[in-house]
């Protein structure tokens, strides 16, 4: 096992880059993955990472112990423990970090018979959430926008608690262009709509269309909606977060199909 304890090392430089930037995990097709159950997760979806970090603790922790057994044959260095924490985002770090390559997507959405399309989404957490539900209820694959946060970045990876290793996340799509060539019903959220989500039929093939936080769906791709839908709110709350409303949209969809 290998052991750095300098930040001039070069590959602990190449790491910090990763974790900070977008465009480098882009360029490099990489990024980290913080913890051990996203690790988990990976290895559960049937792939290996390129190489495992530990801090020292690390060594004496029992699930990490495991979790290096299903990855044999993976190399693996031990980082200095303020080097690891540079590394790390969590406040009490797990003891584990793993590089590993951007998964590519698969398919198109002509491909697709239930999947979510998602406009300028800037929050990370929200972003994360977002792929979180859609993994839960079983999306076949996720659209992304240009104005949307990184797909791969830290945060949303650690809010999406796994659910990137169970989707096709296409990212920086022409949305319009893609909206226009699904053959389903292309249902988009506005506050401003008069049907509810809860009087459509959601059992066939199906795309949920979501817009910014603030802003909503632009209008050129509302005009591209078979319907435009609103989710019924009997409270004084104007509206809902955008990962909500995303999740109670799929799950609507999941309830209607498990009918069939």
């Amino acid at each position: 096992m290998k052991h750095i304890q300098s930040r001039d090392n070069p590959f602990f430089k190449e790491l910090v880059k990763l974790g900070g930037s977008a465009r480098q995990r882009g360029k490099a097709e990489q990024t980290l993955l913080d913890g051990t159950h996203l690790l988990a997760a990976y290895l559960d979806s049937g792939k290996q990472p390129q190489h495992i970090l530990l801090n020292a603790a690390a060594l004496r922790d029992a699930e990490i112990t495991a979790l290096l057994e299903r990855a044999a044959g993976v190399p693996v260095t031990q980082l200095d423990d303020k080097l690891f924490a540079e590394l790390s985002e969590l406040k009490t770090p797990t003891g584990i970090l793993a590089l590993i390559g951007l998964p590519q997507p698969t398919g198109t959405i002509a491909d697709s018979r239930f999947a979510l399309l998602l406009e300028d989404i800037q929050d990370p957490g929200n972003l994360g959430s977002m792929l979180r539900s859609a993994a839960a209820a079983g999306c076949d694959a996720v659209f992304l926008s240009t104005g949307c946060a990184d797909a791969w970045s830290p945060k949303v990876l650690r809010a999406a608690m796994g659910g990137h290793f169970a989707l096709n996340i296409h990212e920086r799509q022409d949305l319009p262009g893609v909206a226009g060539v699904f053959s389903g019903t292309l249902l988009a959220a506005s506050l401003q709509a008069k049907s509810s989500l809860y009087g459509c039929d959601l059992r066939g093939d199906v795309a949920f269309l979501v817009g910014n936080e603030g802003a909503g769906l632009s209008a050129g791709l509302l005009d591209m909606a078979t319907q435009q839908i609103t989710i019924p709110m009997h409270g004084k709350i104007e509206s809902l977060n955008a990962a909500a409303a995303t999740a109670i949209c799929l799950f609507e969809a999941v309830r209607q199909r498990a009918e069939l």
